[in-house]
Formats: C-alpha cells, structure tokens, sequence
C-alpha cells in the first residue's frame, strides 16, 4: 500500500473533494483553536488583575484607568462603559427607571462580550460531530471506486482487492484526526469561556449595585 498518494492516485473528483474538504476543516479548526486559546488566556489573565484593581481605585475615573491598563482583551471595560453611558434623551431607551436601564444597558454589554468570547465553537462542535461521516464517506467512496476498478479488469484477487480498501481506510483515519482535537478544544474552551461568563456576570452585578447605590444617595 502507497498511503495516502496511492490513494490520491486512484481517487476520483469525488474521493479527492473529500480529501479536501477534510484539509479545509482541519486548518480551520487548528486555526481556531490557536486562536481561542491565546484570546482566552489573555481575556482571563486581565480579567484577574484588572477586577481587583478596579475596586481598589478611588473612583469611577481612576477604576476605568486600572481597566484600561490591565483588561488585554476589553472584556470588562464595556461593561463600565454601558453601565455609565448617558441615557438623558428623548428615547425609549432611555425611559423606565434608572435601575432598569441600568440592568438593560449591562446585559446588552454582557452579551457582546460573551458573543466573542464564543465565537468559533459552534464550527469547532461542527467539525468534531461531521468529520468522522465525512471521512467515512470517503472511505465508502473509495472502496466502491477502487472495486470498480478491479472488477473492469477482471482480475479479482484478495491481493487485488486488499490494497485499494486499505488505502481508503486513510480516509476513515483522517476524519477522526480532524474531529478529535476539534471535540476536546470545544470541551476545554467551553469550560472557560464558563469560567470568564461567571466572572463578568459578578463584575456586572457588582457594578449594578454600586452605580444603583450611588444614584441612590444622590
């Protein structure tokens, strides 16, 4: 057996679409995955320096500077910038009680960051569930093929028949080696992405009560 040139070799359009498609779903996974984990890291490690200095600043001013300072990935800083954003207009978003718009303009804030910190893994979950039938499917292809094949020429062998299934066997193996770092970065990325979720939603919550307080006594 010649591996995986062989293969190429006495594929069709079909067999070789299949190849591809395969390659064009593991550089992107590969590509997502490097990139998830640096944004992750860095969203994590800034959030860690950037809460406690926040709430060891003085005021509102020298807290948005500690976040500006410290928050890498502006995880947290939309947050304060919803949460202080001025709402004294004629609008609809501005009407309702304070503490509700309060409330609104941080869960909006709230969402739009998790929105990136997500990003990537619905096709990282996609990939690690179809790359298994996709490469089974080249498979099944290949083996149709190259029986075809020997069945034209009339000379039906088990040697014959041995190589070309082995060789489109490749295929059911390279799906699998897509789908299963694709699968275990979904599963390390969603329990971070959990991790970094509970955080902002306490820093928000935090502020919430510290800017509802705040408007209280004034």
């Amino acid at each position: 057996m010649g591996g995986f040139s062989a293969f190429w070799a006495q594929s069709d359009l079909i067999g070789r679409a299949v190849a591809l498609i395969l390659l064009a779903m593991s550089v992107s996974a590969w590509a997502l995955i490097l990139w998830k984990a640096w944004l992750l890291s860095r969203a994590r490690r800034g959030m860690l320096r950037a809460v406690p200095a926040f709430w060891a600043a003085a005021g509102i001013s020298e807290g948005r500077a500690a976040l500006q300072n410290f928050d890498t990935e502006a995880v947290l800083l939309p947050l304060l910038e919803a949460a202080t954003a001025d709402t004294r207009t004629a609008t609809l978003e501005a009407a309702g009680r304070q503490e509700s718009r309060l409330t609104r303009r941080l869960r909006d804030a709230l969402h739009g960051v998790l929105a990136r910190l997500q990003f990537g893994q619905v096709m990282l979950a996609s990939i690690g569930a179809t790359a298994p039938f996709v490469g089974l499917f080249g498979t099944v292809w290949g083996i149709y093929h190259a029986l075809v094949s020997i069945a034209a020429s009339g000379n039906i062998t088990i040697e014959k028949i041995s190589g070309p299934v082995g060789e489109a066997l490749i295929m059911t193996a390279a799906g699998l080696a897509v789908a299963i770092p694709a699968v275990l970065a979904y599963n390390v990325f969603g329990k971070r992405v959990a991790a970094c979720e509970a955080d902002l939603e306490g820093f928000a919550h935090d502020l919430r009560e510290l800017l509802h307080d705040a408007s209280g006594a004034r």
